[in-house]
Order: C-alpha cells, then sequence, then structure tokens
C-alpha cells in the first residue's frame, strides 16, 4: 500500500517528521521515541527504510518504527525497564569510549 510507506525522514529536537509516498506528511513528537530523544545528531541521521518504507531503522539506537502505527497514532510500547537497561548500556559504552581517548 503506498499510503503506508515513507519516502523521507526528519529527526528534529522536539519532533519525528515522516514524509509518505502519497505525499502527506506525519508529525509525532519526540518524546514518543525516547531512543530518538536521547539519540545524537549522527545517530538520528544513521537511518534507513525497512519493508520498502513500510518501517524505519535506526541501528545505532536500535529504534524501528512501523509507518502504520504513526498513522494510527500508536506510540511505541516498550517498557519503563527495558528503556532503562538501554539507557544503562549507552551510558557504559559512552564512557567506555571516552575513557580510550
Amino acid at each position: 500500500m503506498l499510503h503506508r510507506r515513507a519516502q523521507e525522514v526528519q529527526v528534529t529536537d522536539k519532533k519525528l517528521i515522516v514524509a509518505l509516498k502519497d505525499d502527506r506528511t506525519i508529525s509525532v513528537p519526540l518524546t514518543w521515541f525516547l531512543r530518538l530523544l536521547h539519540g545524537t545528531p549522527e545517530e538520528r541521521t544513521n537511518r534507513h527504510f525497512i519493508g520498502n518504507g513500510e518501517g524505519i531503522h535506526w541501528p545505532d539506537l536500535d529504534e524501528d518504527i512501523e509507518v502504520a502505527h504513526l498513522l494510527a497514532g500508536i506510540p511505541p510500547q516498550e517498557s519503563q525497564h527495558a528503556l532503562q537497561h538501554w539507557l544503562q548500556q549507552r551510558r557504559k559504552h559512552t564512557t567506555s569510549r571516552q575513557d580510550k581517548a
């Protein structure tokens, strides 16, 4: 379905903006996607489409977003426990990189 496929993605400090192949644009608050919110500009830019635009994947942030969920207004269902674990691992990785520099 053409109307459920992304063709462009922009992440600002406040919003995730997705342009669809049928010329519509979806904008949602970045607070829906806390991994994107915590990501650096470089990490937010490193993304690719999955399923010919049915989803978007950010490998550096381990984030996947389905266009159908955006259209339906469904925020992610990640548990607080999973998010906290990810944030702890992220801090460890960042600290390790800084120690090596």
